[in-house]
């Protein structure tokens, strides 16, 4: 049997959303861990700099690689197949002693990545598939994520919460990425098990959205009407462009359909939120955290030690947790994870 997340819980979880924000609170990862390896270079392979998730990532590694004392290089696979390929053939000519991969599915690369393999290269992802964890496909040492499962029904229930036996959900996802698919499927048992509707599922490339999702949100518009009460997608760079179509259109935030996101919790999605402009909620993870467990963990790899097993957990953003946050816009759980992992590497 699947599973289900009360309303209780849910609802919980949102009045809760100060507490993993604000509150400090102890590192829940690893404790113990090797010392820094000495003299190392990696090679961050990015999916797409423009996707506020890999960008946040991204971020994190810098901050740990220059705490480690690695050296590094990014490469941005600008959002195509292509461009992800030759970047992992830059990368492996630069014979770099670690590769991350961000924000990309395994699968779709499978053939680069045997080389990477066979190259005996380690090599450490986030969000690469859904299995999350240590020995993930395509030779990956450890996959870095939240549960995506949990952050997908907890969207989905905020939906059902916040529009009652009368929600109507539209479901935006990316089948490039199998974890996009899983989560865009997981949001709609949820929604249907909830007593919701889902009006449709849209399968449109994450890469297209500021092409596509203008004349897809007036299409869906005109054929649901107000019928359409919430929308849902597996990323915040849907609603990057999904309000400005509305507003062109003359459909105000107050009288569009509610969106939420079941990841990641991008800069832009917390101001949207914030201003209440075209999005209501986020279900984010710690992007910053997860930068540095993937240093971590490509640590363990070069070390030649056991993975972390090291999961983070999400939180649901709402525009009340929003106003006890100040000005921040991210979420970066208020826990000396810092600290925790410099002195893992003796640092």
């Amino acid at each position: 049997m699947r599973r289900f997340i009360s309303s209780m819980s849910t609802i919980a979880m949102m009045a809760a959303i100060a507490s993993p924000v604000l509150a400090e609170t102890a590192f829940d990862g690893p404790s113990t861990g090797p010392k820094a390896a000495e003299d190392k270079s990696i090679v961050v392979v990015a999916g797409d700099l423009k996707n506020g998730g890999i960008l946040g990532v991204t971020n994190g590694v810098e901050e740990a690689v220059a705490k480690i004392g690695w050296g590094l290089r990014v490469l941005d696979g600008a959002g195509s197949i292509q461009g992800r390929t030759g970047a992992i053939g830059q990368a492996m000519a630069l014979k770099p002693d670690g590769i991350i991969i961000n924000g990309f599915d395994a699968v779709e690369q499978q053939a680069a990545l045997e080389e990477v393999v066979k190259a005996g290269i380690p090599m450490v992802a986030w969000h690469s598939g859904p299995k999350i964890g240590c020995d993930a496909p395509g030779g990956i040492f450890a996959n870095v994520s939240t549960d995506a499962m949990a952050v997908s029904d907890v969207a989905a229930e905020w939906a059902i919460n916040d529009g009652g036996k009368d929600v109507g959900v539209v479901i935006f996802t990316d089948s490039t990425y199998q974890i996009a698919i899983d989560k865009a499927n997981e949001i709609k048992a949820t929604i249907e098990a909830g007593g919701g509707t889902v009006l449709e599922y849209v399968d449109t490339p994450i890469a297209e959205t500021s092409s596509r999702m203008g004349p897809l949100t007036t299409g869906l518009l005109q054929k649901y009407g107000a019928k359409w009460t919430h929308a849902l997608a597996i990323n915040d760079l849907y609603f990057d462009f999904m309000g400005p179509a509305l507003a062109s259109v003359g459909v105000p935030s107050a009288d569009a359909p509610k969106a939420g996101s079941a990841g990641d919790g991008s800069e832009a999605a917390f101001q949207r939120i914030r201003t209440g402009n075209y999005q209501s909620i986020t279900v984010a993870e710690p992007l910053n955290l997860q930068g540095w467990q993937l240093v971590d963990e490509l640590n363990r790899a070069i070390s030649g030690e056991a993975c972390s097993g090291y999961i983070t957990t999400p939180a649901l953003v709402t525009q009340e947790g929003l106003a006890k946050m100040g000005d921040s816009n991210s979420f970066d759980p208020d826990s000396p994870y810092r600290e925790a992992y410099a002195g893992l590497w003796g640092k």
